[in-house]
């Protein structure tokens, strides 16, 4: 205002020395103000957020390591597991070859022991078919040898005696 009521014109590129200094007071104010009071409050949050990323970075380490053993005991776990479990399927496939062999010995058994009743059957069924027919070849031979000879071969110890013959010569002559 001053310069304006003079009649003295101002110009505009230099500055008025008045408003220098209340410009300089009102900016070191300024300047105290944020130093005494914003200052320590911004080093303190700077410093708190510091501490949490570190911290934060601690804990993430930490809990990596953790992670990292715990793998490791589920693959040694897992290893064992799996040790365990080939050893419960061989045990298995030896149970089963164990069990596959008996049963097998005991077909084996039970088929020798069906085939050697088959064997005593037939050689029983043999028997009594060659008893009867011996019986039934003698009957006819003798009957046959009766007509041949025209004596009565009636008596029984002449007509074991004479089959047996007969029997006797028929063996022989099958044998040759």
């Amino acid at each position: 205002m001053y310069v304006a009521a003079e009649g003295v014109e101002h110009h505009p590129l230099v500055p008025i020395w008045q408003e220098l200094v209340v410009g300089s007071i009102a900016f070191a104010l300024l300047c105290f103000v944020l130093m005494k009071f914003v200052m320590p409050r911004m080093e303190a949050m700077y410093q708190a957020r510091v501490d949490a990323i570190e911290g934060g970075l601690k804990r993430a380490e930490a809990a990596q390591a953790e992670a990292n053993q715990l793998l490791e005991q589920y693959r040694a776990q897992l290893a064992e597991v799996r040790t365990e479990a080939a050893k419960i399927r061989d045990d298995a496939r030896a149970d089963a070859e164990s069990i596959r062999t008996e049963i097998l010995a005991k077909a084996r058994e039970e088929s020798d022991r069906i085939i050697a009743a088959g064997r005593d059957s037939l050689a029983v069924e043999r028997q009594t078919i060659v008893r009867e027919l011996r019986a039934e070849v003698g009957g006819l031979a003798v009957d046959l040898a009766s007509r041949i000879v025209g004596e009565s071969l009636a008596d029984e110890a002449r007509r074991k005696g004479t089959v047996e013959r007969f029997l006797t010569d028929l063996e022989s002559a099958g044998a040759r």
